[in-house]
């Protein structure tokens, strides 16, 4: 007999989870839920594990034991589920305050050494006499500190991060992510995907609760 449309769950694993260490992992904190209106208050509040200090900064849930889990609790429903095997839960670090001292000193450190890969790219390409000779062609003399160029050239390398970057401090140019965020994106599907292969669930865990 097919089930009616009210003993029907349907459930998908969240993109990215992270939650505070030490709390429970809830059924609403790993998945979407479209279920019966009189199921989803206990879905809602299901306990699905309680993370122990063994387990690290990541855990790897699997939709079967989630699945398992949902049967014992409510076995008159039919429960489909849609998208990933796996979702891997990020515990939240505590981030320690950083000290003035240490963000100048990264600062100093990241300022002079742009400066110097700058320069050396510019020496390597011979930058300053193209200058020169844009110089000689434009203005119909030979200049051997060309700055009507250079300065102009040196406004245009800071402006150019800036766009590229797509920020200005804290303040987001546009809608766009920079390139640094798509870097940063696809490193973290990465570390999860290897995690989903690698590492064991916690229900094939020593000590699961």
């Amino acid at each position: 007999m097919v089930p009616a449309l009210q003993d029907v769950a349907l459930i998908r694993f969240k993109e990215k989870v992270v939650l505070k260490r030490g709390k429970p992992i809830y059924l609403r904190d790993l998945c979407y839920l479209y279920v019966p209106q009189h199921t989803r208050e206990r879905l809602q509040q299901m306990v699905i594990y309680h993370p122990q200090e063994h387990d690290g900064n990541y855990l790897v849930i699997d939709i079967l034991w989630v699945l398992q889990k949902l049967q014992e609790v409510v076995p008159q429903l039919e429960i489909e589920y849609v998208g990933a095997n796996r979702i891997i839960v990020e515990m939240e670090v505590k981030r320690r305050r950083m000290q003035p001292l240490f963000v100048v000193l990264v600062w100093l450190l990241l300022f002079f050494g742009s400066g110097m890969a700058i320069m050396n790219f510019h020496t390597d390409v011979s930058m300053h006499q193209v200058h020169q000779k844009l110089y000689h062609l434009i203005m119909g003399e030979k200049e051997a500190r060309p700055l009507l160029i250079q300065i102009p050239y040196s406004i245009g390398i800071g402006v150019g991060m800036i766009l590229f970057f797509n920020h200005l401090f804290r303040k987001r140019i546009n809608d766009e992510p920079s390139p640094l965020e798509v870097e940063m994106f696809l490193y973290d599907q990465n570390v999860k995907q290897y995690l989903a292969v690698h590492e064991k669930p916690v229900n094939k865990q020593e000590n699961p609760q």
